[in-house]
C-alpha cells in the first residue's frame, strides 16, 4: 500500500501531524517504537510530570487545611498509589492518542523507522522482521532524548534522568538535581514536597535561563523559602555511585577548588537532543545542523524533496504545543493550504507551584535588540482573590513597544500563570496593544485581574497600587 504521508514517531508532533493529514483526505500512517502512543511527553515526561506534580502539591496542601478550618490529620505518603494514579493518566492519554488513530483511520505500525530512499520507510518489528512502506512524504517527528553528562552513567536507579525520576519506589532523603532548567526544578519540587533534601547544582550563575532575569530572581527566592538549596555557578566534575547513593564533586565554573556533596539520588536534567539515531539521515542526505538538529526551511521542508521535519528534531523551543502547531502546519502545507506558526507568540510554563509562564519577549531580548518598550507590573499581594487564597507570591509584568503601546510580552510567576498567560497569547496573536488589554472588563475577583492591573501599570494607572 503506498501512503500519501508517513509520520515517524506519534509524540505531539507526529500524532497531531497525522490527524490533521487524516481530515484533510491524505492518506497516512504512522510508525511509533514505543509499545504505546505519545512520545516521550505522554509515556515519561510532560503527563506522568503533571500528574506526580498535581499529586504532591496536594499532599503538601493537606498539611495546611487547619488554616482554612478544616480539621483532618496529617497526611501519610502511599507512594505506590500515587505511582498507580500516574500512570492511569499516562494510560489513559496514550490509550485516547490510540483511538484517535483509529477513529482517522490512520494505519498505525509498531516499529523502529528507517528512511530507506526518498518516498521509502523501512520498519523493522521487534521480532526483527521488515516491511518498506511506499509513502509521497515522509515526516520526521522523532523528538528529543536526555542530554548526558560526559562520564557520568545513568543507571535509573542512583543516577537517574528525567524518566527515572518518574518512577523512584522511595522518597530519597538527599536529592541532587544537576540542571536548573524546567524539568530539574519541577521534579526537584515534586521530591521535595514529598520529604527529600533538595540541593539544585546548576553551571550558569542563574537558574531558568533564557527566562525572564526578574522573574527567574524571584523565582529562586520563593524557590529557596520552600527549601530548595542552590549552588550556581557550579560545574560538575563527576558522581561516584557508593554503597548508600553517590557522592557528587563539583567546583566553581570559574575555577576554584572541588567539594562534593552527598546524595541518595541524583538527577541529571541539562537539557534535550534531538534524536535522530537509526533514521538513514546520512543515507539519504539530510542534512542536519552544528547542533544535530534537522535543518528544515520555513515550510518544514529539508533539502530532500519529500522528506520535512517538526518538533523537538528541529530548531526552536521544545515544547509539545510548538511540535504540535508544526504538525499541522506542514499537514495543511501538503494538503495545498497556507500552514503557518507564529514563533513570537508560543507560551512556556514551568508547572511548580507557584507557576512560571512567558510568552513573546524578555526584557533582556528587547534591550540586546535595542527596542525601546514600556513595562508595567503587579503584583499578586495586591490582587483580592490571590490574597484571600493566601496565593500571593509572584507578579504580572507587561511588556510594550513604547511608541505602538503593542505588547511585545508577558511573564507571569505567581497561582495559575499556566492558564492566565493564554490571555495574553491570543491578545498577542492579533496584535492587541496594553491599552487593549487593560480596558477589557475582567471578572471580579479572579487572578486575571492581575493581568488587567499590569496592562494598566504599563501607563502607571494601575488602580489597586
Amino acid at each position: 500500500m503506498s501512503y500519501d504521508l508517513i509520520v515517524i514517531g506519534t509524540g505531539p508532533g507526529g500524532y497531531v501531524a497525522a490527524i490533521r493529514a487524516a481530515q484533510l483526505g491524505l492518506k497516512t500512517a504512522v510508525v511509533e517504537k514505543r509499545k504505546t502512543h505519545g512520545g516521550t511527553c505522554l509515556n515519561v515526561g510532560c503527563i506522568p510530570s503533571k500528574a506526580l506534580l498535581h499529586a504532591s502539591h496536594m499532599f503538601e496542601d493537606a498539611k495546611h487545611f487547619a488554616d482554612l478550618g478544616i480539621g483532618v490529620s496529617a497526611p501519610t505518603l502511599d507512594l505506590k498509589k500515587m505511582q498507580s494514579f500516574k500512570q492511569e493518566g499516562v494510560d489513559g492519554n496514550t490509550k485516547g492518542v490510540e483511538f484517535l488513530l483509529k477513529k482517522n483511520k490512520i494505519d498505525a505500525f509498531q516499529g523502529t523507522a528507517r528512511i530507506a530512499a526518498v518516498g521509502q520507510v523501512e520498519v523493522t518489528s521487534e521480532d526483527g522482521s521488515n516491511q518498506v512502506l511506499q509513502t509521497r512524504n515522509i515526516l520526521i517527528a522523532t523528538g528529543s532524548d536526555v542530554t548526558r553528562l560526559p562520564g557520568i552513567e545513568i543507571d535509573e536507579k542512583v543516577v537517574v534522568s528525567s524518566t527515572g525520576a518518574l518512577e523512584l519506589e522511595s522518597v530519597p532523603k538527599r536529592l541532587v538535581v544537576i540542571g536548573a532548567g524546567v524539568i530539574g526544578l519541577e521534579l526537584g519540587s515534586v521530591w521535595r514536597r514529598l520529604g527529600a533534601e533538595v540541593t539544585v547544582v546548576e553551571y550558569l550563575d542563574r537558574i531558568l535561563p533564557g527566562m525572564d532575569a526578574e522573574v527567574a530572581k524571584n523565582f529562586q527566592r520563593i524557590l529557596s523559602k520552600q527549601g530548595f538549596e542552590f549552588k550556581l555557578g557550579a560545574k560538575v566534575t563527576g558522581v561516584e555511585k557508593t554503597g548508600k547513593g553517590a557522592t557528587l564533586t563539583y567546583e566553581p565554573a570559574s575555577g576554584g577548588a572541588a567539594q562534593t556533596i552527598e546524595a541518595d539520588v541524583v538527577l541529571v536534567a541539562i537539557g534535550r537532543v534531538p534524536y535522530t539515531q537509526g533514521l538513514g539521515l546520512d543515507h539519504v542526505g539530510v542534512q542536519l545542523d552544528n547542533r544535530g538538529r534537522v535543518l528544515t526551511d520555513e515550510h518544514f521542508a529539508t533539502n530532500i524533496t519529500g522528506i520535512y521535519a517538526i518538533g523537538d528534531v528541529i530548531a526552536g523551543p521544545m515544547l509539545a504545543h510548538k511540535a504540535e502547531d508544526e504538525g499541522v502546519a506542514v499537514a495543511e502545507i501538503l494538503a495545498g493550504k497556507a500552514g503557518h506558526v507564529n514563533y513570537d507568540v508560543i507560551p512556556s510554563v514551568v508547572y511548580t507551584f507557584p507557576e512560571v509562564a512567558s510568552v513573546g519577549k524578555t526584557e533582556e531580548e528587547l534591550k540586546s535588540a535595542g527596542v525601546a518598550y514600556n513595562a508595567g507590573k503587579f503584583p499578586f499581594t495586591a490582587n483580592g482573590r490571590a490574597k484571600v487564597n493566601r496565593t500571593t507570591d509572584g507578579f504580572v509584568k507587561i511588556l510594550a513597544d513604547a511608541s505602538t503601546d503593542k505588547v511585545l510580552g508577558v511573564h507571569i510567576i505567581g497561582p495559575e500563570a499556566g492558564n492566565l498567560i493564554h490571555e495574553a497569547a491570543i491578545a498577542m496573536e492579533f496584535g492587541a496593544s496594553s491599552e487593549d488589554m487593560a480596558r477589557t472588563c475582567h471578572a471580579h475577583p479572579t487572578l486575571a485581574e492581575a493581568v488587567k492591573e499590569a496592562a494598566l501599570a504599563v501607563e502607571k494607572r494601575a488602580i489597586h497600587m
